[in-house]
């Protein structure tokens, strides 16, 4: 399997920057040209009058995940047997722990510390389930149906909006990032790129199925029909794509063609339509920012402790039964790291693009770069505690 090199371009480096940017320019769009994001939005595939899919926010969307599953080689999925200890170790961490730390910490922090500094009143308007027809008034979950601007809707409070977001955010290992990550540290780039293909087959299955059971706790109730539209569209639809691009150039072009020239073609791909979208959801969300500016940092806060804390038990786990620490480092890495493009794509599909839910997973994408960065500068300095391969 070749391996090549995952470092940092000016895209990725400076991801935080382009993040705050887009913040910027997106509440100034949004206080000063409302209409324009409002128009794109309003490009939608409707079910039962009610806006199901945007058809702009679809697209971006799209390319968004497409370049990141062209990367993946399905064929390293067959190696994972030799490396039996870190693949247990990173399956266990993404799927059996870090979505419950996730929904526990942020509950704590969104649902009681700080509920009264968000707002114990505060409302979000979120879509109504895909699939479900309820009359004005109904109850569904924690929320309430309402007419907004002639749309149902529903009325939820804000702090489970945001928790909404936490909760996509933790059921969304990363398939992408962290190959730059695991590159930074030194890591087994072989390992990484198993894990990346592992990770993206086994969240078919367990997205959706995980997904739907914290939101249910949350009382955010998302119907099967909803997570299983969002899986479709946004991870197996690009991933088919990916797969199907990744065969037939290395068949056509050569493995060497496809590394060296197709992929650096697909760089700025994702990041560009990350930000594309990010404009639009700050538009929207610009008048909850003004009135409380510090959303953002309590939102922040637990995806910060969330983090460390799923890296303290992996990279402390993995000292603990012994693995090299070209093993150790990405094994961390990836239980640490989030695909915020998935949660970014799910929390648009289930909630719209204006809710709390979305903000939140942007918040994710805004503290990824740093914190990832602080970690792999602590991986490299404890390089000692562990054996080499």
């Amino acid at each position: 399997m070749t391996v090549t090199k995952h470092d940092m371009g000016t895209f990725e480096r400076y991801l935080t920057l382009w993040v705050g940017l887009c913040i910027v320019f997106g509440i100034l769009l949004g206080q000063f040209a409302p209409a324009f994001a409002k128009t794109l939005d309003a490009m939608s595939i409707d079910i039962n009058g009610a806006p199901v899919i945007s058809i702009p926010i679809a697209v971006c969307l799209f390319f968004m995940m497409y370049p990141i599953m062209v990367k993946i080689d399905f064929a390293a999925v067959v190696k994972a047997g030799k490396s039996i200890k870190p693949v247990g170790l990173t399956l266990v961490v993404n799927w059996a722990i870090k979505p419950f730390t996730m929904y526990l910490i942020a509950y704590l922090f969104l649902g009681i510390l700080f509920k009264g500094l968000i707002g114990d009143d505060a409302l979000d308007y979120v879509k109504l389930p895909f699939g479900l027809d309820l009359p004005v008034g109904a109850e569904y979950g924690s929320g309430v149906v309402v007419i907004q601007d002639g749309v149902k809707l529903l009325a939820v409070p804000l702090w489970r909006s945001y928790l909404a977001g936490c909760i996509l955010l933790g059921i969304a290992p990363c398939t992408a990032m962290v190959l730059v990550w695991g590159y930074l540290a030194r890591g087994n780039d072989g390992h990484t790129l198993v894990m990346v293909a592992v990770n993206s087959l086994i969240m078919l299955f367990l997205f959706g199925v995980i997904g739907g059971f914290l939101l249910g706790v949350g009382q955010l109730p998302v119907p099967w029909q909803a997570l299983l539209l969002s899986i479709g569209i946004y991870v197996a639809l690009p991933l088919v794509a990916g797969y199907l691009t990744r065969k037939w150039i290395i068949s056509n072009k050569g493995h060497v063609w496809f590394e060296e020239k197709f992929l650096h073609l697909l760089t700025p791909v994702t990041i560009t339509a990350l930000l594309i979208t990010l404009i639009l959801l700050f538009s929207f969300k610009g008048d909850v920012i003004l009135d409380n500016p510090l959303t953002i940092l309590w939102i922040a806060i637990p995806l910060f402790i969330q983090t460390v804390f799923i890296f303290a038990i992996t990279y402390s786990a993995a000292h603990f039964m012994g693995f090299t620490y070209e093993n150790a480092a990405p094994t961390a890495m990836i239980g640490a790291s989030n695909h915020f493009e998935v949660a970014i794509a799910t929390a648009v599909m289930l909630f719209g693009l204006s809710s709390g839910a979305a903000l939140a997973t942007v918040v994710g994408v805004l503290i990824e770069v740093p914190l990832m960065l602080a970690l792999v500068a602590f991986c490299k300095k404890t390089k000692g505690w562990f054996s080499s391969a």
